[in-house]
């Protein structure tokens, strides 16, 4: 094992969560910690000494993999986003595809930021293309790929589909935000009706 990258704390108490960290996956490790901290709405401890903590390594065994803690939240807003596209591919599939599917890729968008408010936020207040250019695209791209093919699917003949898909983007991101800030009551069905009305009535 690597002292430099991999050092494991076996002394004294063991921190919590000790015992996640497995050899060479510290990567993976950190940001499972980083999202169970989110879960357990425990968003101001997010640096790396916390997280190194929590996984049972020194702080400097993070460096490697994560220069400071903004690149820590970078990499947990790309998760949450990728968390978010595989939902409504799931949402997709499960639905049929077509209207229903882009529907249902709406409804599971919002139902998203219900259940996980912490990353979801976090991940949409991140700027990471801009931070590290060249980098690969980020997670959210998937989920935009899919709402983009949706539009396609569900709407054959729209005329400009990057905007069709910026207008269905706009409705569900404020109708999440609206619930996250207490605006909306949490109602799935009332969530499906809102959902259904983009694009003229799509049900």
């Amino acid at each position: 094992m690597n002292d430099e990258d991999n050092s494991v704390n076996i002394k004294g108490a063991r921190p919590k969560g000790a015992g996640t960290y497995h050899h060479g996956d510290l990567r993976a490790a950190v940001i499972a910690a980083g999202m169970k901290r989110l879960a357990e709405g425990d968003a101001s401890e997010l640096g790396l000494r916390a997280l190194a903590r929590d996984v049972g390594v020194s702080a400097t065994a993070l460096y490697r993999h994560f220069p400071d803690k903004e690149a820590v939240l970078d990499a947990l807003a790309d998760e949450g986003l990728r968390r978010l596209g595989a939902l409504q591919a799931q949402a997709w599939l499960k639905a049929g595809g077509g209207s229903a599917g882009f529907k249902a890729t709406g409804v599971a968008y919002v139902r998203f930021a219900h259940d996980e408010p912490a990353l979801f936020r976090l991940s949409f207040t991140r700027q990471m293309p801009t931070r590290y250019e060249g980098a690969d695209k980020d997670g959210g791209e998937v989920a935009y790929n899919l709402l983009r093919a949706g539009v396609g699917e569900a709407l054959p003949g729209v005329d400009d589909p990057d905007n069709a898909a910026l207008h269905a983007w706009a409705l569900v991101h404020g109708l999440a935000m609206l619930v996250l800030d207490g605006r909306v009551d949490w109602d799935e069905a009332k969530i499906e009706q809102v959902v259904g009305l983009t694009f003229g009535g799509i049900a």
